[in-house]
């Protein structure tokens, strides 16, 4: 009986410990996730729920990767190139690595640190004994010892310093993605230009050739007599506008090859082609969808509001540090004088030292640092909110662009044909000797100048599309080759 009850008290005392040791666990869970940092709430929406032009419904055209919206194999090519070599895409994954190293920095914090030390001193001091006075000893001391550290995360510190790094890796990420969307348009713009400079080249090279036999007519006429000087010249300042008009389009064609090829990272050779997007002609629906997608799909406000997020997880950090800091650091290993006793009996040593630590006075430096993120928070949700204001002016001037150049452009075709045919029966007029030639020379500078409008207008109508895609964050959806995404947990706090 005697044996049942001592058994019985061993159980007892071993399930008190076990429910010790599971309460203190508990209390450690708890407090170990605390956090002080604001809940983040996406600020209010400071733009209208719609766009301020008019718009067709339907998915946005952002969602379409940009290999499907470009369907123009040689634009295709240039746009990968660049993706590939341009020194901005590079700058800007130099950053996203640097982010993402400072967030598993700010990560390992969170866990025990140990080390390997060994020590060797060597050295002397002198004794002060009663009956010989100073005496000088020798001394001389080898360890060899395994180091832990860990600073307890009770309040969350630690935990929200990491949340801001990884915020602050995601919004690099973001920021990427908007350096290669910003260069996808640069380029297809770029590529556009080139084409719209073919065709004004061709016009113009066609209108030399008509005004050079113009001018070999009239000179003919002169010498015969049955022409005036002055028709003549008129002639040849019509010969020269044009080829001066030329010369300028194979300086400017030029000037956007050199800049085509920082893009792309090298000298590029288009070859020739009409001036389109393949498969995004006239009068295309292109649904430009609610503001609202701008928030999750285009990359600068992404960032901005992962930048908010950092801010808030730096307030967290910031109110922690008022309170206690608890930290353990230990040793344990072997000590002796000599180097072949390190490892003999009774040379082994250890130490443990928890510490806490209040802060009492620090004349307002943790104020102040609360303050900081406070304010920086406060920047954050301006920004925020200036980034969303901007993207929608952006999406509601290619929205209008877009229907405005339509527009001129069916102006400038009706004048066109007008123009085409005024041109005509001036030169027939003069034919018949009922007009000066003024009146042809008239009607060829504004037919001239009417081509080169509407091929003008065209390239424009076609760059406010890219326009319009870009300001609406579409790029990389269907690109995984390029947009791998944030690695980790972006939700969670796990450590990449």
């Amino acid at each position: 009986m005697r044996h049942k009850f001592g058994f019985g008290t061993g159980e007892a005392r071993r399930g008190w410990q076990a429910s010790r040791a599971a309460c203190a666990l508990a209390v450690f869970g708890f407090l170990s996730g605390c956090s002080f940092a604001p809940d983040h709430v996406r600020p209010a929406q400071p733009v209208p729920a719609v766009y301020n032009a008019e718009t067709v419904p339907g998915r946005a055209i952002a969602y379409l990767g940009w290999r499907d919206f470009f369907r123009h194999a040689e634009l295709q090519h240039l746009i990968e190139e660049a993706l590939a070599n341009n020194r901005d895409v590079r700058i800007a994954a130099t950053r996203v690595a640097e982010a993402r190293a400072a967030w598993r920095i700010e990560g390992a914090s969170l866990y025990p640190q140990l080390d390997a030390v060994g020590t060797g001193t060597r050295g002397r001091t002198l004794f002060n004994l009663p009956t010989v006075g100073a005496t000088p000893v020798d001394v001389k001391q080898i360890s060899a010892q395994l180091s832990a550290s860990w600073e307890i995360d009770f309040w969350g510190r630690l935990r929200n310093l990491r949340d801001a790094a990884r915020w602050q890796y995601l919004a690099t990420e973001e920021a990427r993605r908007g350096v290669a969307t910003s260069l996808i348009a640069q380029v297809a713009n770029g590529y556009l230009l080139e084409r719209e400079y073919e065709e004004r080249v061709a016009l113009a090279k066609d209108s030399i050739g008509t005004r050079e036999e113009s001018l070999r007519i009239m000179r003919r006429r002169f010498d015969v007599g049955s022409g005036s000087k002055l028709d003549m010249m008129q002639a040849q300042i019509l010969l020269a506008q044009a080829q001066a008009t030329l010369q300028g389009l194979e300086q400017d064609r030029v000037v956007n090859r050199n800049a085509l090829a920082l893009l792309v990272g090298r000298p590029v050779d288009i070859s020739p082609g009409r001036l389109s997007l393949a498969d995004v002609p006239e009068n295309m629906v292109l649904p430009a969808g609610l503001p609202s997608d701008l928030l999750t799909n285009r990359p600068d406000i992404v960032a901005a509001e992962y930048q908010l997020r950092a801010a808030n997880a730096n307030i967290g950090a910031a109110r922690a540090a008022f309170l206690p800091n608890i930290s353990l650091t230990g040793a344990y290993g072997t000590m002796s004088d000599e180097l072949d006793g390190l490892f003999s009996a009774g040379s082994k040593a250890w130490t443990f030292a928890p510490t806490i630590a209040l802060p009492l006075f620090n004349a307002g430096r943790l104020k102040g640092n609360l303050d900081v993120a406070k304010a920086r928070e406060e920047r954050a949700v301006a920004e925020y909110e200036r980034t969303v204001q901007a993207a929608f002016r952006d999406v509601s001037d290619a929205l209008v662009q877009r229907r405005q150049l339509q527009l001129q452009i069916g102006t400038t075709r009706t004048m066109l044909d007008a123009q085409r045919e005024r041109a005509r029966l001036a030169l027939l007029r003069f034919d018949n000797g009922r007009s000066a030639y003024l009146e042809v020379l008239d009607a060829q500078r504004d037919l001239f100048d009417a081509e080169q409008a509407l091929v003008r207008l065209r390239r424009a109508e076609l760059a406010s599309i890219v326009a319009l895609y870009s300001a609406l964050g579409g790029g990389f959806v269907a690109d995984q080759t390029f947009d791998n995404g944030p690695q980790g947990n972006t939700d969670g706090g796990s450590n990449p």
